[in-house]
């Protein structure tokens, strides 16, 4: 479609204009487009980028730990698992020997350590010092104190309990053992009596010791 005027012999035509001004602003309708799907596109890629450096430093990361780990000595890496050993055989001495002479300290931490070897206990301190059993539908602990939940409510006293700590290190690392026990899994305080079967091992401060 055209529009012209004429002015004598000259005819002008705005044909060619219209179309021009339209064309424009279909490239300008274009051109915001593109930049819009540019630019989402750009984000969607950078993102992706983003992530995929993300996901490689991460891999990258675990996978040196993994080889550094390996390439520590084994006392290097049974530090933490040595920890926890020790913090159960001290609260299993505190506990059930605090006020007990030296020997008698030992002699629980022993017996708790031959129960570990023996193959009929778990075989971790942790394990023998926390281990629950049913007899005729009851749970009963191997070390009372744990069943009786004194250790959640009663405070400790920090003078006996950093002793009982030396003990455990003396037995656990050090090796330290009484011979007089080197068999004994089981004991009881002198004041009760639990009619056991068991063959008597010796006396030590206010327990009774049994194979």
């Amino acid at each position: 479609m055209s529009k012209c005027v004429s002015f004598g012999i000259k005819t002008t035509c705005y044909w060619f204009i219209s179309v021009s001004k339209t064309t424009m602003k279909e490239k300008s309708v274009n051109s915001n487009q593109w930049a819009t799907w540019s630019s989402h596109l750009l984000k969607a890629l950078g993102f992706w980028l983003v992530l995929s450096m993300v996901v490689w430093i991460t891999t990258t990361k675990l996978d040196t730990l993994r080889e550094f780990k390996q390439s520590l000595p084994t006392t290097v890496t049974n530090i933490d698992h040595k920890m926890r050993e020790l913090d159960c055989l001290t609260r299993n001495i505190y506990w059930e020997a605090a006020t007990e002479p030296f020997e008698g300290k030992v002699a629980v931490a022993q017996v708790t350590l031959n129960r570990v070897a023996s193959g009929k206990f778990p075989d971790t301190v942790c394990g023998v010092v926390y281990q629950k059993n049913i007899i005729y539908e009851k749970v009963v602990c191997q070390f009372s104190w744990f069943c009786e939940g004194t250790h959640r409510v009663k405070a400790i006293h920090t003078p006996l309990y950093r002793e009982s700590e030396e003990v455990a290190k003396r037995v656990l690392f050090e090796g330290f053992r009484l011979p007089s026990i080197e068999n004994a899994l089981f004991y009881h305080a002198t004041y009760v009596n639990p009619g056991w079967k068991r063959e008597k091992i010796t006396i030590i401060g206010q327990h009774i010791f049994y194979k």
